[in-house]
């Protein structure tokens, strides 16, 4: 490894380092993060970047939408993380006649007491997949809002907190519009990430096969994944990725990047100050798990599309033209001025 000499500017340091140790001195975020990969990468295969992108949010403590065609593991995804990281697991199938009571749960008289009692919904948990998303319409949306910022729930005047880690991880189908609703800019708004599964690779399919026809059933051997954490330590590696440290040149730059999309031709609708938020709290995340406690403008490239992507609006030109958010916001950030690079 290259010999740092030690300097208090995080930014200079890391431009002398090798930014990622390895061995016995990596990182407590880095151990605990390849200890839960690895589990998860025994059933769900071929996904490794979308597994990590998951892991980075609920590191930063942020919901996450995923958009993908049916079939592609999202569901497994979720039921593998629970059992690796030791959590609660709820599934809500969202479709157009659920109600928001469904969601959050209600009060309901008990005869036994003669009096009302509070029926917790399958929000009252830690991982909570909320399957189509956008099938179901506004008003059951908006009984979301509050725990997805808040985590709580209020009912007849009563809050409800609900005990960290808690993570909303969304699906939708962008391939089927009908007995559909778009989600509100504010619910959009309240996801972290906003992630695109595409198809595996032949190889890695034939895997997932492979794991199938062992297991004899639709449930790829879950049964032999090995919880690798808990709860409480999930927390603490969380207050261990907060820590890390941000240069004011890095601040500077997450702020270009952000107030670029707001002027970029091909976007109607930039990015909002919650954005840059959104990448603070990722990047600092991926440089923990790349065994830094500095973060760098690499980080930053690494967490920008998914958290831009769903907080931004094509213009009508662009969408005649089939362009997509990722194609313009790469544009976009290219553009911008990487500091000390």
């Amino acid at each position: 490894m290259t010999e740092i000499t030690p300097t208090s500017d995080p930014l200079d340091r890391a431009i002398a380092a090798d930014p990622a140790p390895n061995g016995d001195e990596a990182r407590p975020a880095v151990l605990w993060a390849a200890r839960v990969l690895g589990e998860v990468e025994k059933v769900f295969v071929g996904q490794t970047p979308l597994a990590r992108s998951v892991l980075i949010a609920l590191l930063a403590g942020g919901h996450v939408l995923i958009e993908s065609v049916p079939g592609l593991g999202k569901t497994l995804l979720v039921r593998a993380l629970a059992r690796v990281l030791g959590c609660q697991f709820q599934r809500i199938q969202f479709t157009p006649d659920l109600m928001p009571s469904d969601v959050t749960g209600s009060l309901i008289y008990d005869e036994r007491i003669g009096d009302f009692r509070f029926r917790p919904g399958p929000v009252f948990t830690q991982l909570l997949l909320a399957d189509e998303i956008n099938r179901a319409p506004a008003k059951t949306h908006s009984a979301l809002l509050e725990v997805m910022e808040e985590s709580r729930v209020t009912i007849d005047g009563v809050g409800r907190p609900i005990e960290p880690p808690f993570l909303v991880l969304a699906t939708q189908n962008p391939i089927e519009s009908e007995g559909t609703y778009n989600l509100p800019e504010a619910q959009l708004d309240r996801f972290l990430f906003k992630l695109l599964i595409d198809y595996p690779e032949a190889g890695r399919e034939a895997e997932i096969l492979k794991l199938h026809a062992v297991s004899g059933g639709s449930d790829p051997g879950l049964e032999r994944l090995n919880q690798a954490t808990s709860p409480a330590e999930l927390l603490a590696m969380r207050e261990e990725c907060a820590a890390v440290t941000v240069d004011d040149r890095v601040l500077g730059y997450i702020a270009a990047l952000v107030r670029q999309t707001r002027k970029w031709p091909g976007l109607a609708l930039g990015a909002s100050p919650r954005a840059g938020v959104a990448i603070l709290r990722t990047g600092r995340v991926a440089a923990a798990l790349e065994g830094r406690d500095y973060m760098l403008p690499d980080d930053i490239q690494e967490v920008a599309l998914p958290a831009l992507r769903h907080r931004v609006m094509l213009t009508p030109e662009s969408e005649v033209e089939g362009r997509t958010a990722d194609e313009i916001l790469l544009e976009a950030i290219r553009s911008v001025e990487v500091p000390l690079q």
